[in-house]
């Protein structure tokens, strides 16, 4: 299990552990509050009338739309993953990796990467780039490079979704300035009888009410909705990340730690003349 995943993890069992301890202070100390109250007005005409309207349809589409590009990003991610199981590298502890060998692992990388794996390209370029310039600084470097455009690859994607967590609330703010203009053209003529005075004010006032409700539900629902599809951009987001962070560790623990280059040795012989020499080397693998 990776780093990131363990992080993942202990971040969820925080979670759980915050809400039972919430729970466990809140609970006894409900039934003193308003919360009852409160509860009995939620009757069934006022959650429909509060989940249902024009501007609410609106949200829905945006938070449903946005919903089935993170499921399909996080497929993509977890499909990514798969990658890690592969065997793109030997799995000897001590054996190195010299340039002439690059050009075999290099043709293994490319069988297991047909499926267009990132992991699988980054392995590539970093022995393509060990390959022509038999320096392991330089395959660093390009794996850094191409991990960051991966990156913002993933980041871009996400863009349509970041869109629409604005336009969910900008809908309910559009529900709530339509509600106070329904309200305010609701204002009777006052004439000079005391009797239709009282009559058209109190019935401005049940269409003044009833349209401030409509033009606050249609915040309500919309903050509600952005607040979820929030967490779960974040939750991608992290994902994502963790994702290319773990692609550039592997990358450069079990590839780039194993590039070695014979370094030529000089010696001197026994009659002061100087024999060159070589360090010994392990050679990969056909195939």
């Amino acid at each position: 299990m990776s780093p990131s995943m363990r992080g993942g993890i202990s971040e969820v069992a925080f979670l759980v552990l915050a809400v039972l301890l919430v729970g466990a202070i809140c609970l006894p100390l409900w039934p003193l509050g308003s919360a009852g109250r409160e509860a009995a007005l939620f009757t069934p005409e006022r959650l429909g009338r509060m989940f249902l309207g024009w501007e609410q349809a609106g949200e829905y589409v945006c938070f449903v739309w946005a919903g089935f590009i993170l499921l399909q990003h996080y497929l993509y991610i977890w499909r990514q993953r798969q990658a890690f199981g592969l065997n793109w590298l030997p799995t000897e502890r001590y054996q190195r990796i010299l340039p002439e060998d690059a050009d075999d692992f290099l043709r293994r990388t490319e069988e297991l990467n047909r499926q267009r794996y990132v992991l699988g390209t980054l392995l590539s370029l970093a022995l393509e780039r060990f390959q022509r310039t038999q320096s392991s600084q330089e395959a660093s470097e390009v794996i850094r490079s191409r991990a960051t455009i991966e990156g913002e690859r993933l980041d871009n994607a996400l863009s349509t979704v970041h869109y629409l967590a604005w336009a969910i609330p900008a809908l309910g703010f559009v529900g709530t300035v339509r509600g106070i203009s329904m309200a305010l053209a609701g204002a009777p003529a006052l004439g000079t009888d005391s009797d239709q005075v009282a009559s058209a004010l109190q019935n401005f006032l049940t269409h003044t009410s009833y349209s401030l409700a409509i033009a606050f539900d249609t915040t309500f629902v919309a903050l509600l909705l952005s607040l979820v599809l929030l967490l779960l951009l974040h939750w991608v987001q992290r994902t994502q990340e963790d994702f290319v962070l773990d692609c550039q560790q592997y990358v450069l623990e079990n590839l780039v730690t194993r590039l070695y280059v014979l370094q030529t040795v000089a010696a001197s012989s026994a009659d002061g003349e100087m024999v060159a020499g070589s360090e010994m080397r392990w050679r990969a693998p056909k195939g």
